[in-house]
C-alpha cells in the first residue's frame, strides 16, 4: 500500500444532521471518482436519532409529540446498526476513506474505528475497550462509543461517536444500538470531570491519525477547518 493524504475537516458549532450526511454522501462520491482524497470530518450535531438499517420502529421509546417537543429529529439511514442518538457534547467522526485501497474489510475498518476511540479515551484520562460480540467501545460504566459505517464502492462513511459529555438523559428516548441492558457513559461521568470539547477533538483528530498510520497512510501537516 502507499501512503496518501488524509484531510481533516472539523466544522464549527452544531452542524444539523441532514447537512452533515448531504457533506459525507458528496465527498463519498468524490471519492469514489478519485477527486477527493480520504476525508475526516469531524462534527457535533444537535439532537438527533438515527436508525441503521437493521434499525426496528421499537428502537425509538419516545412518541413522535414527545421527540417534537424535545426538538429531536428522526432519520433513517443506510449505515449498519440500530437505533443511536447524537447530540451537543459528543463528538462524531466521519471517516470518507477508501478502505479498498486499504487493503481493509468492513470488520478490520470497524476495528480500526473503535481502535481509535480507545486510544482517544486514554487520552482524556479513561480506560476503555472492546467487549466479546458486541461493536462498539465501553468503560466499566457502560458503553461510551459506537461504530456504525456504510461501505459501497470500497468507499466507506459514516463512521463513530465517542460521548465526551452529553446530556445522557436523551439515551432513555431510545434502545441504543439495540442493547437494553447496557448503560450508556460518557468521558465526563467516567473522569469525574469534562475535558474541553476542543481538547477531546484533538484526542480524537490524534488517535484516528495514529491508527491510521498503521494503514500506511500518511499525516497531514495540519488540521483544515471548515468555514
Amino acid at each position: 500500500m502507499t501512503s496518501r493524504e488524509i484531510r481533516v475537516r472539523v466544522l464549527p458549532g452544531l452542524t444539523p444532521y441532514a447537512e452533515g450526511l448531504a457533506l459525507q454522501r458528496e465527498l463519498a462520491d468524490a471519492r469514489r471518482a478519485g477527486a477527493a482524497p480520504d476525508t475526516l470530518l469531524v462534527i457535533e450535531h444537535p439532537p438527533v436519532i438515527t436508525l441503521g438499517r437493521s434499525a426496528s420502529a421499537e428502537g425509538v421509546l419516545a412518541d413522535p409529540a414527545t421527540l417534537a417537543a424535545l426538538g429531536v429529529e428522526v432519520h433513517r439511514i443506510e449505515r449498519g446498526g440500530q437505533a443511536t442518538w447524537h447530540g451537543p457534547g459528543q463528538i462524531v467522526g466521519y471517516p470518507i476513506s477508501d478502505i479498498g485501497a486499504l487493503g481493509l474489510g468492513v470488520a478490520a475498518w470497524v476495528r480500526a474505528l473503535e481502535e481509535t476511540m480507545i486510544r482517544a479515551a486514554a487520552a482524556l484520562g479513561v480506560a476503555a475497550g472492546r467487549r466479546p460480540g458486541f461493536v462498539g467501545v465501553f468503560t466499566e460504566r457502560g458503553k461510551i462509543g459506537a461504530v456504525g459505517v456504510r461501505v459501497s464502492r470500497r468507499v466507506s462513511f459514516h463512521g463513530f461517536a465517542l460521548n465526551v459529555d452529553p446530556d445522557l438523559s436523551y439515551y432513555r428516548l431510545i434502545v441504543p444500538c439495540g442493547m437494553s441492558d447496557i448503560p450508556v457513559t460518557s468521558i465526563a461521568a467516567a473522569r469525574g470531570r469534562a475535558p474541553s470539547m476542543n481538547e477531546a477533538r484533538q484526542a480524537i483528530i490524534d488517535a484516528f491519525l495514529d491508527v491510521a498510520a498503521r494503514t500506511r497512510i500518511s499525516r497531514p501537516a495540519s488540521p483544515n477547518r471548515a468555514p
